[in-house]
C-alpha cells in the first residue's frame, strides 16, 4: 500500500504536544550561499524547530555571507543564524580558491576543463575565470574557538572539497553528529578531488549509514543522441547519511534518549519519515515510562492523518500494537 505524504509527518505533532522542548538543533552549512530554498535552513520544515534552532553558515564568500546576514535582519527572526565568511578545509593553511565563471562552482580544486569540455552545459559554469589566495581553518578549530559542544545536522558543498572538511571535523563527528548531507562527485569535475567512495569510507567509518543519493547526470556534449533510456553519465549528486543508534557497538552518545529524539526529527524533516517511526516506536518501548520519550500519543495521532491507514485499521499495523501500553501512561 503507498502512502502519499508531505515533508515531515511528525514533527509537527511532536512540536504540538511541546515534547520539542526539550531539545535544540545545531545546523552546519558548510557552503552557505543561498541558491534555492532548500539552501534556507530557516525555513519550511526546519522552522518547527524554532526557537530552538540554531544554524551556522560557512562561505569563503564574503559579500554572500553579508547577503545573508542583511536578509536576516529584514526578517526579524526567532532562532538563531549565523553566517560566517570562512573557508573551511583540513586545516589551518594558505590555499588557492579557484574561482569559476559561476561563484557557486568555486573550487579549492582547480577545474578539470579537459573533462567538463566533454558534457552538456559544465564549461559556462566550471571553467576558471580566476584564481584568489586564502586562508583555511576547520570545523574543529571553530567549534572550539565558540565552544560549540555538539552539531546535529551538517550539510556541506564545497564542489570536490567535501573530503577535505570531513578531515577537519573529525573531533566533532565523534561527539555525536546525527545527520549528514555531503555533495559528493563520481568523476573528477576537479583535478586530484577525492570521489564519493572516499568520502563514503571515512562517514561510514564514523558509524554513519548511507540513506539516500539525489544525483545528477550529463550527456555528451557533441552527441547529437542523447539515451531516451538513461540520463547520460552520474557525475554528481547529494549523499545522505544517519547514524543509526538501534545497531550494536554503537558510539554512547548516539544512543542518548535526547539524541535519538533529534535523530528522529531529523529524519522526518529530510523525508525519512519510516525511520522516524522506527526511532519513536524505539524510544517509547525503552523508555516510554518517562513522559518526555513517551510518543505513543504522536505517534497515533500522525498516523491517522493518513484515510487508507484508518481504512485498513491501525490496530493491524504492528507498531500500534507494540505502543498501545504506553498510550494511557
Amino acid at each position: 500500500m503507498e502512502i502519499e505524504q508531505e515533508m515531515s509527518i511528525f514533527v509537527k505533532s511532536l512540536k504540538e504536544k511541546g515534547l520539542l522542548d526539550q531539545i535544540h538543533i545545531t545546523v552546519c552549512n558548510v557552503g552557505s550561499r543561498k541558491l534555492s530554498s532548500e539552501d534556507d535552513y530557516g525555513a519550511g520544515a526546519w522552522n518547527l524547530f524554532a526557537p530552538n534552532l540554531t544554524i551556522y553558515g560557512f562561505d569563503a564568500d564574503a559579500d554572500a555571507c553579508e547577503a545573508a546576514e542583511a536578509e536576516l535582519e529584514l526578517k526579524q527572526i526567532n532562532w538563531t543564524e549565523k553566517h560566517i565568511p570562512l573557508a573551511l578545509g583540513k586545516s589551518v593553511e594558505e590555499a588557492t580558491l579557484y574561482v569559476t565563471k559561476h561563484p557557486m562552482c568555486s573550487s579549492l580544486y582547480p577545474p578539470n576543463e579537459a573533462y567538463t569540455a566533454r558534457f552538456k552545459n559544465l564549461p559556462e559554469l566550471c571553467n576558471l575565470d580566476f584564481t584568489i589566495e586564502i586562508e583555511t581553518t576547520t570545523l574543529d578549530t571553530f567549534c572550539n574557538a565558540e565552544a560549540i559542544n555538539t552539531i546535529d545536522f551538517l550539510q556541506i558543498d564545497v564542489q570536490g572539497a567535501e573530503l577535505q572538511v570531513l578531515e577537519g571535523a573529525l573531533e566533532i563527528l565523534k561527539r555525536g553528529v546525527l545527520g549528514i548531507q555531503v555533495e559528493v562527485e563520481f568523476s573528477h569535475l576537479y583535478v586530484n578531488q577525492p570521489l564519493f567512495a572516499d568520502v563514503d569510507i571515512l562517514l561510514r567509518g564514523h558509524g554513519f549509514t548511507l540513506f539516500d543519493l539525489e544525483t545528477a547526470y550529463r550527456h555528451r556534449a557533441r552527441s547529437p543522441i542523447p539515451s531516451t533510456r538513461r540520463r547520460g553519465q552520474i557525475l554528481w549528486g547529494d549523499a545522505y547519511y544517519l547514524q543509526d543508534p538501534i545497531r550494536e557497538n554503537v558510539n554512547f552518545q548516539i544512543q542518548e534518549q535526547s539524541k535519538i529524539l533529534k535523530l528522529a526529527c531529523l529524519a522526518d524533516v529530510l523525508g525519512f519519515p519510516d525511520y522516524t517511526l522506527e526511532l519513536l516506536e524505539h524510544l517509547t518501548v525503552n523508555y516510554g515510562d518517562n513522559p518526555k520519550y513517551n510518543f505513543a500519543q504522536s505517534i497515533i495521532e500522525s498516523l491517522s492523518s493518513f484515510p487508507d491507514l484508518i481504512k485498513y485499521g491501525l490496530d493491524s499495523l504492528p507498531v500500534v500494537a507494540n505502543i498501545r501500553p504506553f498510550l494511557n501512561i
